[in-house]
């Protein structure tokens, strides 16, 4: 029997030992907040590093957004006639414009404007996509508060530094500003095309009219304008720019901004655009060129960078009635012939307020201004100021004096033989018929017994500048004089005496509605009531009866007087009713003669009496 198997005992496995890690110490913690430390040094200051080499710019600038805007001048009711500046632009808040008008540019331009923090993903990846597939940098992506960073930070160039730039600023920007400030800057600084930054400025522009005033359409139409301006400008693509607006309607309908109905009755508006500069300037030029200079020596500066708001005295549809009836006065007198120039102004009767004012044929050609800066001779239109005189030493209308020839030595010892224009003499003739039919031998007769020196200051008194000429001649208008002061020379005889400097600007605002000017009409008392109401019914007479017929017809209180030079070298005619004064004048610039025929009562009273009937019937 084999002998059993001795039995192994089963081998015991030992538990093993658990091994306690030793507990960090001091030194641990600190090397390891060291280390973090570091690590956050180390990336914080690549970071200031790369954003130091970037040259990020400062961002403090966007919230104190002052840009430079245009000086506005407004004609009497507020509407603007002309802008000044180095960039057209006029700031104006959020609360000043129609609340489509924001909202068609966030619809046209950045549709998750509210929700994004400065920066759309979305639309970076679109425009990436884009790009590629274009194989250039077409599209940026760019948000509206991208817009505003590169517009008042960067540069415009397309290159990807510059746009890493753009989405830090913008970023930066998001969190400094609220939506509503972003928007405010960017409305106002964007360019919008044909010179004009900000909607203020491109709504008059285009359309001549507030920002607050712009219809539906008409914001469309601005708010297309961002991508491409010149493109897009209504002035010179009109398809295009109603294939924009129709987009930019589309997408506020879509974005429930408006209804699909107003989109649509928008769309089929049709739209009035403003006038061109060029056409706006050949019939406000000369009065703005006026009021510019004025205005700067007021406020001591140049108008471009001033962004004040300047009020004028124009009526501006007076205005346009003055350039109409100057350029057919001048198409029916002198039809061909473009030398001849011509010049109207018009005024309030007592208050010296220039309501019209045109300087010549057109500003565009021709900048001289005929109404202030040609000195003319006055002609007959001085006699007025003459018999004045007369009347207050004690003339009067009835009073006497021969109508006959005679002739005088002047200080050059030749001899001077005045005559009438008409080449007759009348004989004993009173003051009020010498005045009425302007004979020129009783006025210098009148001279003589009046005395030069008391015609001269008188005249003075009546606005008309030194040198007054000192010889007899003067008794026939032989003086230089403007437009402008010989018409307002004649208040006096309107106004009870009174003398009213002419003015053309009532008021000057800061852009923040500060005052900086105020003019107040103050009469100079320069004649008596009586001797005023004397003169002011010669010359009434002088339309009935006189030289002046061609200007009668009014159906209302007027008078006047013509006037014409040696050789018929200056025809001129001024005249009144009860509330207007104005004046028109007709010449060469180079002095020579209008021809035959062509004198004051004949060229210049027809104007002056379709003017009138113009402003009569407004």
């Amino acid at each position: 029997m084999p002998a059993a198997k001795k039995e192994t005992p089963p081998r015991s496995v030992a538990k093993p030992k658990r091994v306690y890690s030793k507990p960090y110490g001091e030194k641990h913690i600190i090397g390891f907040l060291f280390a973090i430390s570091v690590s956050l040094t180390v990336f914080l200051g690549s970071l200031l590093l790369i954003l130091s080499l970037l040259k990020i710019p400062d961002i403090r600038s966007v919230a104190e957004y002052k840009p430079a805007q245009a000086t506005e001048i407004l004609d009497r009711h507020g509407n603007v006639i002309e802008r000044v500046f180095t960039e057209n632009r006029t700031v104006v808040p959020l609360s000043q414009m129609p609340a489509y008008l924001p909202q068609a540019f966030v619809a046209a331009e950045d549709g998750r404007f509210f929700e994004h923090p400065g920066l759309d993903v979305w639309s970076v990846f679109r425009a990436v996509i884009n790009n590629v597939r274009s194989g250039r940098r077409a599209q940026g992506g760019s948000t509206i508060t991208q817009q505003v960073a590169r517009s008042l930070l960067l540069t415009p160039e397309k290159t990807f530094l510059r746009k890493f730039k753009e989405a830090i600023l913008a970023w930066r920007i998001d969190t400094l500003l609220s939506k509503d400030e972003i928007l405010y800057i960017y409305l106002n600084q964007i360019y919008l095309g044909s010179g004009a930054y900000g909607v203020e400025a491109a709504s008059q522009v285009y359309f001549g009219k507030r920002a607050r005033d712009l219809k539906l359409g008409e914001a469309a139409i601005l708010a297309g304008l961002p991508q491409a301006p010149s493109r897009y400008s209504p002035h010179k693509n009109m398809n295009a720019a109603l294939e924009r607006q129709r987009y930019v309607l589309n997408r506020m309908a879509a974005d429930g901004y408006v209804s699909e109905a107003s989109a649509q009755n928008a769309y089929l508006r049709s739209l009035k655009l403003a006038e061109k500069p060029d056409q706006k300037r050949a019939v406000n030029g000369y009065f703005i060129q006026l009021v510019t200079k004025q205005a700067e020596k007021i406020i001591g500066k140049s108008l471009n960078r001033a962004g004040i708001r300047i009020h004028t005295t124009m009526d501006s549809r007076q205005q346009q009635l003055a350039a109409a009836a100057l350029t057919r006065g001048l198409d029916s007198s002198f039809s061909g012939d473009k030398e001849v120039q011509g010049a109207i102004v018009s005024l309030d009767t007592c208050n010296g307020r220039v309501r019209a004012l045109v300087g010549g044929r057109d500003f565009n050609t021709s900048a001289f201004d005929r109404a202030t800066q040609a000195r003319r001779s006055a002609g007959s239109l001085f006699k007025p100021l003459l018999y004045a005189a007369a009347f207050t030493k004690g003339f009067t209308p009835d009073s006497t004096l021969m109508d006959s020839p005679f002739a005088i030595r002047g200080h050059d010892g030749k001899e001077w033989r005045p005559r009438n224009f008409s080449g007759k003499y009348f004989g004993e003739t009173t003051l009020r018929v010498a005045l009425v039919k302007s004979r020129n031998i009783i006025a210098i007769k009148l001279l003589q017994q009046v005395g030069i020196k008391r015609v001269q200051k008188l005249a003075e008194a009546f606005g008309i500048r030194p040198p007054i000429t000192s010889d007899l001649s003067l008794a026939l208008g032989a003086t230089g004089v403007s437009l402008l002061e010989i018409t307002a020379a004649y208040s006096p005889f309107v106004c009870k005496g009174q003398y009213f400097s002419p003015t053309l600007i009532s008021g000057i605002d800061s852009n923040g509605g500060r005052k900086i000017f105020r003019d107040t009409p103050t009469g100079n008392q320069v004649l008596s009531s009586s001797v005023a109401s004397v003169m002011k019914g010669l010359l009434s007479e002088v339309i009935r009866n006189g030289t002046g017929k061609r200007a009668g017809g009014l159906g209302t209180v007027s008078g006047g007087k013509t006037g014409t030079t040696n050789d018929n070298r200056d025809a001129w005619f001024v005249g009144f009713s009860d509330k207007t004064l104005t004046g028109v004048w007709f010449g060469y610039d180079d002095n020579k003669s209008l021809g035959n025929g062509r004198n004051g009562g004949v060229v210049a009273a027809p104007v002056w009496r379709e003017f009138m009937s113009g402003v009569s019937t407004r």
